[in-house]
């Protein structure tokens, strides 16, 4: 029996996690009593509370709901954490977020969208189409949309709209209907240990895609999977061989538009208010699964014209003549690639300076050249101290092994108030801030700083 089904006590451990977050916010719509810990309240804490949600920020038994059925926390929580151990001694029923969303997603039709990157984005354009449109339904986002401001909605449809994340191998327990691969890339090599093992959890994933379903993947993209229990299409930027490819691109007062050959014709005058190539990517993927719903081609555009983006996915913070700050949250070296790609392609004429902040010391190593190639494409690079998140420090990795190893003259390492003391004197007009950690904390002191200017 599905352990959701009477569940009426649901407990969050790592409730601030934007995955862990959506689902805390279903349940609450599903009026189950909702409540979890912490480690630090944040704008997203702050926001869950408002809609009702009991939150705290100590590791406190004396505030746990002792009454809840199903416990829930993130991989990200220490093995020594007093309320986890709690309910793992006293035999509550202790799962990862991953198991929720299968027993969610069993009985729906399920999109799910995959990738080492480009999942919160392509996730959230799909289910905005699938809203704005009317066609309807469930969304698990890992960002928060800019449309609505939130990273959940529920629709009365049973269909549901989900990232399926690769870390600690959780996708692989969802079984979709439609799934959307956006790329292979090596990551989470501290969980899979080789470029080669990540690819291959692809493979499974797609092969988990129920029988007459569809797999829809970036043109490039290589796994091994059975193709005879499934329609595999593909989508590319530049790629005419894709199934869904994008002709007659064209940037306009800082938008995209271009227009979309599919296996019935071509879907004309596509407008995108995002920036970035790979969001023109990511958007045909989404146009694609819209159009195997059989949705109005009509409707499609103007749900796309009407995207606003996600909170730090290519997000403007100051957009003015003379001054533009993006905030992104790329953290791995072919995500900074198509973020300074989007930038080139926008302002191709503008110096360009770069702010990052390296997330885990164990990617860090595992692709410290690829993060090395990728910086160096800057005009000027401001790196930020590794952000540590579940890690301990390694020996001899750091940014400042990131900088010996850059070619880049301008490039520098700052503190945060080093950070904030710059913002306050630099002339420079471009500047784009990307990363995972607390770099989001930053934003919006520099933003108030250039502002102010």
């Amino acid at each position: 029996m599905n352990p959701l089904t009477n569940c009426k006590n649901i407990y969050f451990i790592g409730i601030g996690g934007i995955g862990m977050s959506a689902l805390a916010r279903y349940f609450h719509t599903q009026g189950v009593v909702v409540s979890g810990y912490d480690k630090t309240p944040t704008l997203l804490t702050d926001a869950l509370i408002e809609e009702g949600i009991q939150i705290h920020f100590e590791d406190d038994l004396t505030k746990i709901d002792k009454a809840a059925t199903v416990i829930v926390y993130t991989p990200a929580i220490p093995a020594e954490h007093g309320e986890l151990n709690y309910f793992r001694d006293n035999k509550y029923l202790v799962v990862k977020r991953s198991d929720v969303l299968q027993w969610i997603t069993e009985n729906a039709f399920t999109i799910a969208i995959a990738g080492t990157h480009g999942k919160t984005t392509t996730t959230s354009m799909t289910a905005h189409i699938l809203r704005h449109t009317g066609y309807g339904c469930n969304a698990f986002l890992g960002g928060i949309a800019t449309n609505y401001g939130t990273n959940f909605w529920s629709h009365e449809k049973n269909v549901v709209v989900v990232e399926a994340d690769e870390y600690d191998r959780s996708f692989l327990k969802l079984a979709p209907n439609i799934a959307v691969i956006t790329a292979v890339d090596p990551d989470h090599l501290d969980i899979y240990g080789t470029a080669e093992e990540v690819v291959k959890a692809f493979g499974e994933f797609s092969d988990k895609i129920k029988p007459g379903g569809v797999l829809i993947q970036k043109w490039g993209t290589e796994f091994n999977t059975n193709t005879s229990n499934k329609k595999v299409l593909s989508y590319g930027y530049n790629h005419n061989e894709a199934t869904y490819h994008t002709i007659n691109l064209k940037v306009v007062d800082g938008s995209y538009h271009f227009d979309l050959v599919h296996p019935a014709g071509i879907c004309k005058d596509i407008i995108l208010n995002m920036g970035g190539l790979h969001n023109v990517e990511n958007v045909s993927a989404a146009i694609a699964i819209a159009l195997n719903l059989a949705i109005d081609e009509v409707k499609i555009k103007e749900a796309v014209a009407s995207f606003a983006g996600v909170k730090r996915r290519f997000e403007y913070k100051v957009k003015t003549a003379n001054k533009v700050l993006i905030d992104d949250y790329a953290h791995h070296p072919e995500e900074l690639n198509a973020l300074i790609s989007g930038v080139r392609s926008l302002y191709p004429n503008e110096k360009m300076v770069l702010v990052f902040q390296p997330h885990l010391y164990s990617r860090t190593k595992d692709q410290c050249d690829g993060f090395v190639e990728t910086l160096d494409k800057a005009d000027e690079v401001i790196l930020l101290p590794i952000y540590p998140a579940r890690e301990l420090p390694m020996e001899g990795v750091s940014s400042e092994m990131l900088l010996d190893k850059m070619k880049l003259s301008h490039k520098k390492i700052m503190s945060k108030e080093e950070l904030f003391d710059w913002a306050a004197s630099t002339e420079a007009k471009l500047i784009v801030m990307a990363g995972a950690g607390d770099i989001d904390t930053c934003i919006l002191k520099v933003q108030e700083i250039l502002t102010k200017k």
